[in-house]
């Protein structure tokens, strides 16, 4: 005779994910759980908030890699669990993070001999990068001073108003004066005249930007090099050039390979590119290359393990994005690289027309630099950009809006960076959307009306000039977002 048996109620592993009582209940969100719960229904509470994120492809704001092929997918899981630093324990590799070195650094033109190693290192991302730059021109600047007898403590870098806020956090961080040209409407990058004009003799270095933020442009980073080196000949000072290359970096060997703007030129002594972005590698990998080794004072370089030379802001981190970098490297060549570059820049181009073929936009950025559009309605009295975006992500895209630096803080622009993975179709469709807003946006009342007008002291009416109101529109949505980003993220 067979006997049923009847399966106990507290035996969870019967029970749906959905129908356990772990689910019943909202999970903690300051305080670690007094008991452990089942694996599956940890994954499946996490992996249901996370659906309620942006989708990552077409999130049209950043520059940062979205997709990669999945053996490289397979290789960064496989090293996931190895830790960077730890160089004689995992030796291959750390040979595999010099060789990406001596690779962009050749591509970089680096006056190197055939047998001679690059001096370089990878980072986190182009921010490390960048701190690891400017220190060692501090510190360079600081002992030449030292050795003159002068004083060595108001350094100061000069650069364009249109720089990453890395830049601001290095100039914060480690006390040094950061001399920012302003801006004007209808350029949108840092002036070589005016940025030889502000150096002086505290000056650390000029960094120059091979393709903004802002508009992607890359700046003429061929006539600083030029006026510096008059201006040096002239003063007696050695002020030497750093090339921020996070997002052109890659791009313009392959697009633009008679461009001079790396170490060609004689004054650019170190370049920052981020391999997450069009290197082509997910985020949390940048690199930053010297020209040489006298570029890099020997005082801030630690030996660790077998006598292994490091330059680093922090130590631990993981082996996967440096593995990635040289999978693409290795995989897809010269001509892989320019093959993307290409394809990003003809869906630009696609999109670029797209826009202007609706007649109700300026378009901002320039064909010449990172593949990017950046566009301004031409008439914002109703409605202005800001709504444009907002509007947008109804459909899931997610395009960002923002004011220009000073002395351009009138100017809104839509700015969607065409990434590998961004195809034409997409651009196609995207373009349909934004028609779909606009009309959607013709046919509701001005939400800011109110913004043009508003009570005198007197309880008159003032009439605001076209400037003042724009100024009061864009204040008031940049306010609107951020207040919305705060919200979102306030738990961080």
């Amino acid at each position: 005779m067979v006997l049923s048996k009847t399966t106990s109620e507290s035996n969870v592993s019967i029970h749906s994910t959905f129908a356990s009582r772990y689910v019943r209940n909202s999970p903690t969100q300051f305080k670690m759980l007094e008991n452990s719960i089942p694996k599956e229904v940890a994954y499946q509470i996490i992996n249901d908030e996370l659906m309620l994120d942006g989708n990552p492809r077409l999130n049209l704001a950043s520059f940062v890699t979205t997709w990669m092929e999945p053996e490289c997918d397979k290789l960064m899981m496989a090293s996931i669990n190895k830790n960077y630093v730890e160089m004689d324990e995992y030796p291959v590799t750390t040979e595999l993070q010099n060789r990406c070195v001596n690779m962009i650094a050749h591509l970089f033109n680096a006056p190197l001999e055939d047998s001679e190693a690059a001096v370089g290192v990878g980072t986190v991302g182009s921010s490390e990068a960048i701190m690891l730059a400017g220190l060692a021109f501090k510190r360079k600047w600081q002992n030449n001073r030292k050795a003159q007898g002068k004083p060595y403590d108001k350094p100061n870098i000069v650069t364009g108003a249109n720089v990453q806020v890395c830049w601001k956090k290095f100039a914060r961080y480690f006390e040094v004066e950061l001399k920012e040209g302003k801006l004007s409407e209808g350029y949108y990058v840092m002036d070589p005249v005016k940025a030889v004009e502000m150096v002086d003799e505290n000056t650390i270095c000029v960094a120059a930007i091979l393709g903004s933020t802002l508009n992607g442009e890359f700046e003429d980073v061929k006539l600083l090099n030029d006026l510096l080196l008059e201006k040096n000949k002239q003063t007696g000072w050695d002020t030497p050039i750093h090339v921020d290359a996070a997002s052109g970096g890659f791009i313009a060997p392959f697009l633009y390979p008679e461009l001079e703007w790396d170490f060609r030129l004689p004054l650019v002594k170190s370049i920052n590119v981020s391999g997450h972005k069009y290197g082509l590698v997910y985020a949390g990998i940048g690199w930053v290359i010297w020209r040489s080794k006298e570029d890099l004072p020997e005082e801030l370089i630690f030996h660790i393990g077998a006598d292994q030379p490091t330059f680093t802001l922090n130590f631990s981190k993981g082996s996967s994005q440096v593995i990635a970098q040289y999978y693409q490297l290795v995989r897809l060549g010269m001509e892989g690289y320019r093959n993307v570059m290409d394809n990003c820049h003809e869906n630009a181009m696609v999109l670029k027309q797209g826009l202007e073929k609706t007649g109700r936009f300026n378009i901002v950025s320039k064909d010449h630099g990172v593949p990017l559009v950046a566009f301004s309605l031409k008439d914002n009295k109703r409605h202005n950009e800001f709504e444009v975006a907002e509007k947008l992500r109804r459909f899931g895209w997610i395009v960002p809006a923002y004011t220009m630096p000073a002395d351009a803080q009138h100017i809104t622009v839509l700015r969607v960076v065409i990434r590998e993975d961004f195809s034409r179709t997409l651009a196609e469709r995207l373009v349909l959307d934004i028609i779909k807003v606009l009309h959607e946006l013709d046919s509701l009342p001005s939400k800011l009306a109110v913004a043009a007008q508003q009570n005198g002291k007197n309880g008159t009416v003032v009439k605001k000039t076209e400037m003042e109101t724009q100024r009061e529109v864009a204040t008031y949505w940049k306010k609107f977002v951020l207040d919305r980003k705060t919200i979102k993220n306030k738990i961080c």
